[in-house]
């Protein structure tokens, strides 16, 4: 049977693997740990079908990413209260720019505090990045900004502000309330804001156990977080390499070369026993040891699709499993018959 309800981030992510969680859980099967370095939306993460057990620790270079999850896991009420808001294109201008004055504090704040949170920055971010189009949002690389008399001006491409983008008036804009899911039998017909802070509720609950870090993808995959807590799986999803052909300012914190020293450690690591990881990239993108295995899927509908339709790349999704993993671990709830889809 098909699991219902699953959970998933309430803003569009380039690149997200929602479609292919259910294979990525099939191989690793259950794990006691689980660490992803690249987190994004979580769609493999908030995919894990029941048991989960042991530690879960998941991490993004991208402070906005990280406040936005800490920020769901301690305050989902107040961060729901931010982000609920109809598609304004002068309140996306004005809530850009003040978001862009504390993108230099905010990674300091949560890797000084591992409580620190601030719903208001999650909240606004994650209303932000639904009203936008394509990639670019808190990337600083604009030229409009605001003067001393709090007016939005051009200071020409200087790349120290924001760009001035028109909101999404497609079928689907409609801010983060555009993907409200139903989560129960009395959800149909409430208030937005009311099913919003459900759906925050239900993902704050999810992340309860789950340790949040903001920083670079190595420092979670060290021998005291991984394998030292026993059988581990470690989703790896770095930004595209350059070797993808792809463009280069998808994510706000943008690499193209990353992902080279992702897959040199994805090798190293390889054959200890206790490491289940999936390491995910295009065709062609990473040239792996034959005793991994490969798993092509395409990306389908979704924000991410709309970018691959144009290049052609939805097609060449590829993940590549390490020899600890097996297309035949463990059934799921995503199984229909005991074969996984």
């Amino acid at each position: 049977m098909t699991q219902k309800n699953v959970l998933h981030a309430p803003f569009p992510w380039f690149g997200g693997k929602r479609k292919v969680a259910s294979e990525v859980w099939s191989r690793f099967g259950l794990v006691k740990n689980y660490v992803e370095p690249f987190f994004g939306s979580g769609a493999v993460m908030l995919g894990r079908p029941a048991p989960i057990e042991g530690n879960e620790t998941i991490n993004d270079l991208d402070g906005y990413v990280a406040n936005f999850w800490r920020s769901i896991e301690l305050s989902p009420d107040a961060t729901a209260e931010h982000a609920d808001n109809p598609v304004n294109e002068n309140d996306l201008h004005a809530r850009h720019v003040w978001l862009l004055q504390r993108r230099e504090t905010l990674r300091p704040h949560l890797e000084g505090d591992p409580e620190w949170h601030d719903p208001k920055i999650a909240g606004y971010w994650a209303w932000g990045i639904s009203c936008w189009i394509g990639s670019g949002f808190c990337s600083g690389n604009g030229p409009w900004w605001v003067n001393e008399a709090g007016q939005l001006v051009h200071l020409g491409n200087n790349g120290q502000g924001v760009n001035r983008q028109l909101v999404h008036l497609g079928d689907n804009g409609r801010g983060v309330n555009r993907q409200l899911v139903h989560l129960g039998n009395d959800g149909q017909g409430v208030e937005s804001q009311s099913r919003l802070a459900q759906w925050f509720g239900a993902l704050s609950e999810r992340l309860r156990n789950v340790r949040v870090c903001s920083g670079d993808w190595s420092r979670v995959c060290g021998p005291s977080v991984t394998f030292k807590h026993g059988m581990t799986g470690v989703f790896l999803d770095p930004p595209y390499a350059d070797t993808a052909k792809r463009q280069s300012d998808l994510y706000r914190e943008d690499s193209e070369d990353v992902a080279h020293a992702v897959r040199d450690w994805a090798v190293a690591n390889g054959d200890n026993p206790l490491l289940r990881i999936a390491l995910c990239g295009y065709e062609g993108e990473h040239e792996m040891p034959k005793s991994w295995s490969v798993h092509s899927w395409f990306a389908g509908e979704g924000f991410g699709s709309q970018a691959e339709k144009r290049s052609g790349n939805g097609k060449r999704e590829r993940i590549r499993f390490s020899p600890a993993c097996s297309s035949k671990r463990q059934g799921s709830l995503f199984d229909v018959n005991g074969v996984a889809s």
